[in-house]
């Protein structure tokens, strides 16, 4: 369907499902990876800057990061949002670079992260419900405006009900894979 009223809501869709999954990225999983810590904010020279800006950050093994800024100055402030962001793990600084050790999920906190992601998932569901609900009020505009026939109306609403599943099994897919990977020792 090529109307301007369902492509809206299709890249609304496709948007709310980006958040969500750029969201599960910040989600720990049992081994280390880079986008765990790129968008913490550091105070570099008064403003909040995501980390991946101003360091180079690596992952030399499975269950250490290590974060090397360009400029060493900021060491103790990226050393500082760390240690206050949720991320629970206490950085190693050694004057040249940030070591993050990964430790093992405990069975509790992996069931913690998989309701935070459950969580994360219903709402990025509730988005694309509102969505729906919101294209379906423009279709109802269109056709009191008489600028849409009544069989056009209804038709675009099957296509929106269609494409708000099809997003939401999407979701769905996303959600399991990262429960797997969360719950995966």
């Amino acid at each position: 369907m090529s109307h301007p009223i369902y492509n809206n809501g299709e890249e609304k869709m496709q948007k709310a499902i980006e958040v969500m999954t750029n969201d599960f990225k910040g989600i720990r999983t049992g081994r280390a990876s880079s986008a765990f810590v790129e968008n913490i904010k550091v105070d570099y020279y008064g403003s909040p800057t995501p980390l991946k800006q101003i360091a180079n950050i690596a992952v030399p093994e499975p269950r250490m990061i290590i974060i090397k800024p360009y400029d060493q100055s900021s060491l103790g402030a990226i050393e500082k949002a760390i240690m206050t962001s949720d991320t629970g793990i206490n950085p190693a600084n050694d004057g040249k670079l940030i070591r993050l050790n990964i430790p093992p999920l405990s069975e509790e906190r992996r069931k913690q992260l998989s309701k935070v992601a459950r969580d994360n998932a219903e709402k990025t569901k509730i988005s694309i419900r509102n969505i729906r609900r919101d294209a379906i009020r423009v279709v109802e505009d269109e056709e009191k405006k008489k600028t849409l026939t009544e069989d056009a109306k209804f038709k675009l609403k099957d296509e929106l009900q269609k494409l708000t599943e099809k997003y939401e099994k999407r979701v769905d897919e996303l959600l399991s894979k990262k429960a797997a990977e969360i719950m995966e020792i």
